[in-house]
């Protein structure tokens, strides 16, 4: 297909598309002349992926990142995940103590050597939030916190895709990104149907 049959089957106006050529973003396509090219498929579902991502409010050049993983991806399934998860995740502060991060994970059953220390430094930024603004997550709700999102990752990473490295990636990377979102929101509509159940009442607009 030509570009404007691309833009028209993808919804992605003919500028973006150039714009993410030039940038790197896209593959180009398969040269038909000096100045056209032919499309496929997999630059639909390309597209699919960068448009997910970049409306995510992920950056150009955190995008540029997943897509290498997609186009060089590890042969191990865990460092596939592992690779997916650093493209999106902001690296970890220089001589950041982790101690009271892996006395943390351990209770999700975390072991040295099992995560990606920028996974981890995400945790040990949270804990530091916590620390400065004096608050502490209740003794009782932190075991919660931990069953729930280990039951969380066992179900997805049991339905990770395996037919290939691309599936596997995107399943990744965009549930991350897509579906944090839906977690938070999800926990703040529990939140208030517990509410309502133990202490009455309704909540109004």
């Amino acid at each position: 297909m030509r570009i404007s049959e691309l833009s028209a089957q993808s919804g992605v106006t003919v500028p973006t598309i150039k714009y993410y050529l030039r940038e790197g973003l896209l593959p180009e396509g398969e040269r038909s002349a000096p100045t056209q090219a032919t499309y496929g498929a997999t630059h639909v579902e390309r597209l699919g992926v960068i448009r997910a991502l970049l409306d995510a409010g992920v950056s150009v050049a955190e995008t540029r990142r997943v897509l290498a993983t997609l186009d060089d991806p590890p042969a191990s399934a865990h460092e596939l995940l592992g690779a997916a998860h650093s493209a999106i995740t902001r690296p970890a502060d220089e001589g950041v103590d982790l101690s009271a991060t892996e006395r943390l994970v351990s209770g999700l059953g975390w072991k040295p050597g099992t995560c990606d220390p920028d996974v981890l430094g995400d945790v040990a930024r949270a804990l530091d939030g916590l620390e400065r603004a004096g608050f502490a997550v209740p003794d009782a709700a932190m075991p919660v916190y931990l069953q729930s999102i280990r039951a969380i990752a066992d179900a997805e990473v049991a339905a990770t895709p395996t037919e290939s490295a691309e599936a596997a990636v995107r399943y990744v990377v965009l549930g991350s990104v897509l579906v944090e979102p839906l977690l938070l929101a999800l926990r703040r509509v529990a939140e208030q149907v517990a509410s309502a159940e133990r202490f009455g009442g309704t909540t109004t607009p």
